[in-house]
């Protein structure tokens, strides 16, 4: 070792080469980066002169067309006699009217929908009727089912036919609308001989305490008696020419002298000649 050599220059050396080392490693790493951004920048610069020159294009396309629509305007305007104010003016009454009628379809269609929601809600209405119809004429067929099975069928003076009779008017008219026999509703007083039907009717006698009476029936020149008779009686006799059996039935007696009752005739029978 030399005699100028001591320990704290060997330290010196060797950390001034270590900084010297880590020096030149970073101007390396810092050329290295330097060279990469200058590529970058090299890249973005030429990026942006392309962009430059596409828009430069862009503009001078824009400019192409202005300058053609311009010309197709004023051609519009010379062939139609109009200006460019005028042609600008005329485009927007057409967009106002446009408007105006995208406007008034939205009213048309608002209206039309209430219109719907209106005639749903009537539909909506009917069909609650309508089962209400339907629930009262069932009812009214059970109370129909319900008088028929109360009408008395009782045997007549004559035969062994049972016929169903009616002992008040509200029966009178289920036999009625039962359609099988044509009726015929009288009410005659004492002494008085009344048409009913085809035949002739007297009353002879009425008990209004017993609710008894005596009745002359007249038919096919024949004269058939019927003397004390009761209320709901069915009073038979054969007539026409191909006899056919008729009942009578009597329902009230009253103190005046006057009976109420219906005649009750075949369907087939003779119809009385005032309403033929």
């Amino acid at each position: 070792m030399s005699e100028l050599e001591t320990p704290n220059s060997r330290s010196i050396s060797g950390a001034f080469l270590g900084v010297v080392a880590v020096a030149l490693v970073l101007a390396l790493a810092g050329l290295i980066w330097t060279y990469t951004l200058a590529g970058r920048l090299t890249h973005a610069e030429t990026a942006l002169t392309e962009a430059n020159q596409q828009n430069s294009k862009l503009a001078a396309d824009l400019r192409e067309t202005n300058a053609r629509l311009k010309v197709t305007n004023e051609e519009l305007g010379e062939k139609l006699g109009l200006t460019q104010k005028q042609l600008e003016a005329r485009a927007q009454d057409i967009l106002r009217r446009e408007e105006a009628d995208s406007q008034r379809l939205e009213s048309a269609q608002a209206a039309t929908n209430q219109k719907v929601t209106a005639v749903s809600s009537e539909v909506s209405s009917v069909k609650t009727d309508v089962g209400g119809v339907k629930t009262d004429v069932a009812k009214t067929q059970s109370d129909l089912a319900s008088t028929i099975a109360q009408l008395q069928s009782i045997k007549g003076d004559v035969s062994d036919h049972s016929s169903l009779i009616a002992r008040n008017h509200d029966e009178l008219e289920i036999l009625k609308h039962r359609g099988d026999r044509n009726i015929y509703e009288f009410t005659i007083t004492k002494g008085q001989r009344k048409p009913v039907g085809t035949i002739s009717l007297e009353l002879k006698k009425a008990d209004n305490k017993k609710s008894r009476f005596t009745l002359d029936v007249f038919s096919d020149d024949k004269l058939y008696e019927k003397k004390d008779r009761n209320l709901n009686e069915p009073l038979q006799f054969y007539s026409g020419k191909d006899p056919l059996l008729f009942e009578i039935v009597v329902n009230s007696v009253s103190a005046k002298n006057t009976v109420t009752g219906y005649l009750s005739t075949p369907k087939n029978a003779p119809a009385p000649a005032n309403i033929q």
